[in-house]
């Protein structure tokens, strides 16, 4: 819903041009709108084509330009109240709506679609949340924004209680209210704080669009991080042409404030009230309070929601039907992709094979064993993927170590360095298998793939000098097919291994080296980093030579064997599953990005299985 109120936004500042021109020009430049379109437009066009460099190098101007705002709209509203009506403070009295709405009775009831426009922007409050705490939000809302709103608006009515015959209903807006010595440079300070305010919106886009994806309920999209400092400073391609060309076309079409207010008006209370409805699920599920509560809460909210929301409703034909068809179009696609991936994870789980058909095969796995190892990238986080066993069946070599990975995202913002690996066993020791599982919060910044190795090969060999003894015995239990263990990150407190960088350590006692899989220029040659085991009497002759065996397949190399799916609808199908599968989620995926970790994988080291998958 952002794009409404965003061009919206810079549309209703550049209207104040029009109070700066003569009067005879007023009514012509109204109906063509030859001026506030294109600049409006330009601007656009220019705000989204800065979004991949990021807001870090400009981010210092944000809050003194949204606090000059705020003061010069606060300033101007108590001069207007104080010079026009000081009794206007009456107004914030419920009473007085309640007149209102009697006296002027469905007019009245209509002319709440467009009082909605005061509130412009407060439905997304937290879609920063990532950025800024709670505590922040709630503090510059309730004792800065809230205040400079309430004056700038009670100033409003001030002058328009003194003013009651205008020329025109055009000239009905903020600027009429502003003195006109001082237009140019409200108008000036209005348009950077327009700007502001639409990056507060597009960099809310961008994270809730990354946290949905990470969720597995929007397709996969590509990810920058702009800034090596905030994380949480990203930019994405596909999100940001997308709203740049919904902006332009409804600036273009609508080319006046009346119907961009009507579509930013609808989106705003269609958010509010849907939060209201979800508030109280919060309230029963998450707070476990009573039903009656939730009841009461979502009756007393939502009763008022339910008012102005009806009131918007009735501008459906004049511009509110924009937001509605689009909600309804990424609901779809959310759906569609949401569908088709838990289907094709319930086919995963459904054709996972059993721990005791790994054990017939004993520790070949019937097949010859390569040097290297193999990191096989599977949704599951419990038995051996339909897709090794499809491989095993039609080709008769693997690597002498083989790496289950499951990379999770965990429905949290974050996930502590500590506790990102689960590593455990599949079958038997001499079978060298392993299961890796790698969670990640939806907010986490993916490592590139040589650091991502690292760690991994390090949480595998300290999961094998800590193992105990009794953990090594597989069990046949298909459902418990192994025990994970929690293994962090930092390689630091590592005693399984020791890793040195470049000249640290003399050839002869590398053990296994992580290099770079893709040939580079001179000029930019990156660090090897040496993985030794160390001669300790505490580590058991066992388990040093599993570690001299691990890191002998890793200085052989590291070979990504990534699935490639094709789902369909199975037969005996309805027409909406087929429609849904065959048509929508293959069209999504195909046209997505792949999953983030396969992006820094040189194409040399990745080989696609693929598979059919009949759900």
């Amino acid at each position: 819903m952002g794009f409404s109120h965003l061009q919206f936004l810079f549309f209703q500042q550049f209207r104040g041009w029009s109070f700066q021109c003569p009067k005879n020009n007023i009514d012509s430049l109204y109906h063509s709108a030859d001026v506030e379109v294109p600049a409006a437009c330009a601007i656009l066009i220019f705000l989204f084509a800065l979004q991949h460099y990021g807001t870090h190098r400009v981010g210092f101007l944000f809050a003194p330009v949204v606090i000059t705002w705020l003061l010069c709209i606060s300033a101007i509203g108590v001069y207007n109240i104080f010079y026009w009506n000081p009794k206007v403070y009456q107004a914030l009295s419920p009473f007085y709506m309640y007149k209102f709405l009697k006296k002027t009775q469905k007019g009245g009831w209509m002319s709440l679609g467009g009082i909605l426009l005061c509130i412009t922007g407060s439905e997304a409050m937290f879609a920063d949340l990532g950025h800024f705490s709670q505590l922040s939000i709630k503090i510059a809302f309730t004792f800065v924004v809230y205040p400079s709103l309430i004056l700038a608006y009670m100033g409003q009515a001030a002058y328009l209680s003194k003013h009651h015959i205008l020329e025109t209903d055009y000239r009905i807006g903020f600027y009429v209210s502003v003195p006109e010595k001082i237009r140019w440079p409200v108008l000036v300070i209005a348009i950077f704080a327009a700007v502001v305010g639409s990056q507060a919106i597009i960099t809310g886009t961008f994270s809730i669009i990354k946290q949905c994806s990470a969720l597995g309920c929007f397709p996969r999209v590509k990810i920058i991080h702009t800034s090596s400092k905030m994380h949480g400073q990203i930019y994405i391609p596909e999100i940001n042409w997308t709203l740049m060309l919904l902006c332009l076309a409804v600036t273009v079409g609508f080319r006046d404030t009346k119907r961009m207010g009507n579509a930013s008006g609808l989106a705003v209370i269609t958010v509010m009230l849907v939060t209201t409805c979800l508030m109280s699920l919060v309230i029963v599920l998450c707070w476990h309070k009573s039903v009656f509560l939730a009841i009461l809460f979502i009756f007393f909210f939502g009763s008022i929601e339910a008012l102005y929301f009806s009131a918007s409703l009735i501008k459906f034909l004049e511009g509110a039907w924009v937001p509605i068809a689009l909600a309804l179009i990424f609901s779809a696609i959310m759906y569609v992709w949401h569908y088709g991936t838990l289907k094709k994870y319930e086919f995963d789980v459904q054709n996972k094979v059993s721990i005791n058909w790994l054990l017939a095969l004993g520790p070949t796995l019937g097949i010859v064993r390569v040097r290297g190892i193999g990191l096989i990238h599977t949704e599951l986080v419990s038995g051996i993927p339909a897709i090794f066993s499809h491989f095993v069946t039609n080709l008769p070599a693997f690597h002498q170590v083989v790496v289950f990975l499951c990379i999770k995202s965990v429905p949290v913002p974050h996930v502590s360095p500590k506790e990102r690996f689960l590593v455990g066993r599949v079958g038997p020791k001499e079978y060298r298998l392993y299961r890796c599982i790698a969670r990640y919060g939806y907010r986490d910044v993916h490592k590139d793939d040589l650091e991502f190795e690292k760690d991994l090969i390090c949480s595998i060999a300290e999961f094998i000098r800590s193992e105990r003894p009794e953990c090594s015995i597989p069990i046949l239990d298909s459902e418990n097919d192994e025990r994970m263990t929690v293994i962090g990150t930092s390689s630091s407190n590592l005693e399984g291994i020791r890793m040195h960088e470049d000249g640290d350590v003399d050839s002869s006692e590398i053990v296994g080296t992580s290099e770079p899989r893709v040939a580079k220029s001179p000029e930019k040659v990156r660090k090897r980093v040496r993985f030794i085991v160390p001669e300790s009497s505490q580590i058991d002759n066992g388990v040093k030579e599993e570690l001299r065996e691990l890191m002998e397949a890793r200085e052989a190399g590291m070979a990504f064997i990534l699935g490639h799916s094709y789902v369909r609808a199975k037969k005996g199908s309805s027409l909406i599953k087929k429609i849904v599968i065959n048509l929508g989620y293959d069209f999504l995926r195909r046209n997505s990005r792949g999953p983030t970790y396969a992006l820094s994988i040189a194409h040399a080291s990745t080989l696609e299985v693929g598979m059919v998958y009949q759900v």
